[in-house]
């Protein structure tokens, strides 16, 4: 069993429009053997019929050559007496009176007339002949006063089984052409239908989930495809979102253990410069372990985190959802009474792929500045766009003076340091720079009127 199933895996076909063509000329095949079976055995009785029509009308017609008002039965002579007894059998009860000139008494058809005739009713049989010729009869009675006659006909159904025979073998040449474009047309529409997954595949292989900003997108594709290429391109963000995560783990880990390791070999260096006293090398002993230590600690917090996310793979590290984060600082903003805060948002769960702390760092002097100059309203908005999450934090305040537009971002730097606010003008520097290490940028629109309008946009999750 096992190598019968190895035989048809290695017979099956290797593509997917191979399998689609085989699995469409199966159902085919079968669809046209179940009617062919059909159309032939309705063909076989329809010539049945016909011959048992013939054989009736023959029998009526001898049947009037038949005199059955007297006591006796009697066949009466006519012009076409050699026309009329051609393969015909008289009786009269089960008595024989008439028969073919070439039947004999051990002849199939004479038997099978013989057992016509004693049949209380009217009934047909097929039989073979001599040279396997296959032989239709059918008796019928000719009820009188006083006897009754039985008329039997018989007919060489040859012509007919040659006509079944031909419908037969023509359908099957039919059938086997219809199989045959069946399998060609399948092949094309299969292969046409398939293009867009093999352009998409193409792209797949071309694109780096990292490099490449690209998506498949669901447009100009059908349904089935246009939802693919979303699964894709979900796949392809949450791929990025892992990478991204795991380079930002890796540049944490060379910062936090490069300053332990900075200190060992500066502590080692000190030690080996000049001789030192018992209580100088216990000093440095003491701090190489600390710093040991530190770097242990380090590793053990990163390889709980590690463990952590293999205990929960359903939750990919690095994602956030942007509207938790968003309620829970303007729940913490200090807004005064005058100033109304809105959150617009499209869907009910947003992720970023950015972790919690870094987001709610990058959002935080965006939200305070907004709720601190505005002087009735703080608008936020949330949405995703293509591959990245936009939020727009927009106040209707006096916004940004003109000419301090480039200055912004620059760490240290106020549009106006006496305006009464505490601020060192390191907040919105921090924002950006923030951002960017995680992939995304912080900006301002110096054409939004009125009041100032900042946009962060961070990949999504």
């Amino acid at each position: 069993m096992n190598r019968v199933s190895r035989v048809l895996r290695r017979l099956a076909p290797p593509t997917l429009r191979g399998h689609l063509s085989l699995v469409a000329l199966t159902t085919a095949a079968l669809l046209m053997t179940i009617l062919t079976v059909v159309f032939n055995a309705v063909m076989d009785r329809h010539l049945q019929h016909q011959a048992d029509d013939e054989l009736r009308n023959r029998a009526a017609a001898v049947a009037t050559t038949v005199d059955t008002t007297g006591p006796r039965v009697r066949v009466l002579e006519t012009v076409n007496d050699r026309l009329l007894d051609a393969n015909v059998w008289i009786y009269a009860g089960t008595r024989l009176l008439e028969k073919p000139p070439s039947a004999t008494a051990g002849d199939p058809p004479a038997q099978a007339a013989d057992r016509l005739a004693a049949q209380p009713r009217d009934t047909c049989a097929t039989v073979q002949a001599h040279g396997h010729r296959p032989v239709r009869l059918c008796a019928q009675r000719v009820p009188g006063r006083r006897a009754t006659a039985t008329v039997v006909t018989a007919l060489d159904l040859t012509p007919y089984r040659s006509s079944a025979d031909t419908l037969l073998l023509g359908s099957l040449i039919l059938d086997a052409v219809m199989l045959g474009c069946t399998y060609l047309l399948t092949r094309l529409s299969v292969g046409r239908a398939l293009r867009p997954v093999r352009t998409m595949t193409d792209q797949a292989t071309q694109r780096s989930a990292v490099g490449s900003d690209e998506r498949f997108g669901t447009e100009d594709h059908p349904a089935e495809l246009a939802l693919l290429g979303a699964s894709l391109d979900a796949l392809l963000d949450r791929i990025r979102t892992v990478l991204r995560h795991e380079q930002q783990l890796t540049g944490e880990l060379s910062h936090e253990l490069r300053t332990p390791l900075t200190r060992i070999i500066m502590e080692l260096d000190w030690w080996r410069a000049r001789p030192r006293t018992d209580a100088e090398t216990r000093a440095t002993q003491e701090a190489i372990a600390e710093a040991a230590r530190s770097m242990r600690t380090i590793c053990d917090t990163l390889l709980h985190d590690a463990r952590e996310n293999a205990l929960n793979p359903a939750t990919v590290p690095g994602t956030t959802d942007v509207l938790p984060v968003l309620d829970r600082l303007l729940q913490r903003l200090d807004t005064p009474d005058r100033v109304k805060t809105v959150v617009e948002t499209e869907a009910p769960v947003l992720e970023a792929g950015v972790a919690p702390a870094p987001l709610e760092r990058i959002l935080s002097p965006l939200l305070t500045n907004a709720a601190r100059y505005a002087h009735s309203r703080v608008t936020v908005s949330a949405r995703r766009v293509s591959g990245a999450v936009r939020i727009d934090v927009v106040d209707d305040g006096p916004g940004v003076p003109q000419t301090f537009v480039d200055e912004l971002f620059q760490p240290g730097r106020r549009a106006d340091p006496g305006d009464g606010h505490d601020g060192a003008g390191l907040g919105l520097p921090l924002a950006r720079r923030l951002a960017r290490a995680v992939g995304g940028e912080v900006s301002y629109d110096p054409r939004h009127t009125p009041g100032a309008r900042f946009t962060v946009r961070v990949p999504a999750g």
